[in-house]
């Protein structure tokens, strides 16, 4: 009997079969539920999602936009804004992005003119209101939590602004459409675009540091 080459003996010989323990088997009724379960839930993850981008979306777009960080003008630099402007007790001095209220407080306190702060952050109104208090202007004084973008100043005679130049920008329709003419703006450190102001004043503050203002009278 002819003797098998080995490639005939390995290609005859039983191949032994491992059985595990994680072997698949034929899914019940019960895993079959399970699945449909889970792919129902998989179905409704999308709406779902889309949903949350949507309301996220929706909010952030309701909520007004911040013209400026908070920072607080210097007092001397606020006495030079208002006299800038040539505030008076006849005036109503409008602040936009009032912070804890300084400007107006100072045009009531200083100069008899009424005032009113519009701020969209609400820490910063209370503050402003404790602060009018304290200073004992506060029959002359009010203020608003409101987006600056959709305030009324048509009332207003002088206008105050330590916004962003992009900002300020935003503002100047409002400000050309609603103000009469002769009232004053005052801009901190930032112009309103390619509005020529009437008047730049460039100075150094207290403290050292260099600031600009720029006056506009509403023609």
């Amino acid at each position: 009997m002819p003797e098998k080459s080995p490639i005939s003996a390995l290609q005859t010989r039983p191949v032994p079969v491992r059985r595990t323990a994680g072997a698949i088997t034929n899914p019940t009724p019960k895993s079959y539920a399970h699945q449909d379960l889970e792919c129902r839930i998989l179905s409704m993850r999308p709406p779902l999602t889309t949903a949350l981008l949507t309301l996220a979306v929706a909010t952030t777009a309701a909520q007004p936009a911040v013209l400026a960080p908070y920072s607080a003008t210097p007092m001397d630099v606020v006495e030079r804004m208002l006299k800038l402007a040539g505030t008076g007790p006849r005036d109503v001095v409008y602040d936009l992005g009032c912070g804890d209220g300084r400007i107006v407080i100072a045009a009531a306190r200083s100069y008899g003119a009424r005032g009113v702060g519009i701020d969209i952050d609400p820490a910063l109104i209370t503050r402003a209101r404790v602060n009018a208090q304290q200073a004992g202007v506060d029959a002359r004084v009010s203020f608003r939590e409101q987006d600056a973008m959709t305030v009324d100043v048509s009332d207003a005679t002088v206008v105050t602004l330590y916004l962003l130049a992009a900002s300020n920008v935003k503002l100047r329709p409002v400000l050309t459409r609603t103000l009469r003419p002769g009232a004053r703006i005052v801009a901190h450190n930032y112009p309103i675009g390619d509005w020529e102001p009437d008047v730049v004043d460039t100075f150094t503050d207290a403290a050292g540091v260099t600031r600009t203002l720029f006056l506009w009278t509403v023609k």
